[in-house]
């Protein structure tokens, strides 16, 4: 298991950076719900030892109860933290990379305390940003603020799919949070797709005209 460490953030600051943001989306892969982006800050190197001691990881390496616990635990000892909900519409309509990018824009524009270096797990930086940053693949798994981020991000996502759970039963949402695992694909092909599925993604655009192929569309 790769565990993430604060050699990227202490480098930054000894070229002078103070408030330091790692940023991480989840959701860019499900067929159903929002992608949500956190944005985490952490201006104290002690609590960022601790924070590694206790686990944090990238939110995939994590059990569901780890992830929760940390959760707690990240907002307590941050210096601030934000999350920004960007909704399947959205994402139908821009496509999943800008919607992420523009979740990732919110979030940061969302701290109260102004970072002054992002670091973003991927390869696309915020475009037309006034804030330096710098775009690293698998930095969930490598950096610690953005393991912290992608904690952050999951959590609040998944709790938002529990929530749609309880108002569309049938397609087991609390269970799989909107990926598209085989049970998923067998409610939507037998009740159609609702109000969060992402139609422009396959294999909801293609049921969609299935239905209205057969006069069965919502």
């Amino acid at each position: 298991m790769i565990i993430p460490d604060f050699t990227s953030e202490e480098k930054l600051i000894r070229k002078g950076y103070r408030n330091i943001a790692g940023i991480d989306e989840a959701g860019r892969g499900p067929l159903a719900g929002p992608v949500v982006a956190a944005a985490v800050v952490f201006s104290e190197s002690a609590k960022i030892g601790e924070m590694i001691k206790m686990g944090v990881r990238d939110s995939k390496l994590l059990t569901s109860r780890k992830r929760d616990y940390l959760y707690e635990k990240i907002i307590e000892k941050c210096s601030d933290w934000a999350v920004s909900v960007v909704s399947q519409d959205t994402i139908d309509e821009i496509n999943i990379l800008q919607a992420s990018l523009l979740a990732m824009r919110q979030a940061v524009e969302s701290l109260r305390v102004r970072p002054d270096f992002l670091i973003i797990d991927g390869k696309f930086t915020i475009s037309d940003f006034p804030i330096s940053q710098l775009a690293i693949p698998k930095a969930d798994q490598r950096i610690f603020s953005v393991s912290a981020a992608s904690v952050i991000a999951k959590v609040t996502r998944d709790r938002l799919l529990v929530e749609f759970d309880e108002k569309y039963p049938v397609y087991g949402f609390a269970k799989h949070k909107g990926y598209g695992t085989k049970s998923h694909i067998e409610a939507i092909h037998k009740h159609g797709p609702c109000e969060i599925h992402r139609k422009s993604f396959s294999p909801i655009d293609e049921i969609i005209k299935k239905f209205k192929r057969s006069g069965l569309a919502k």
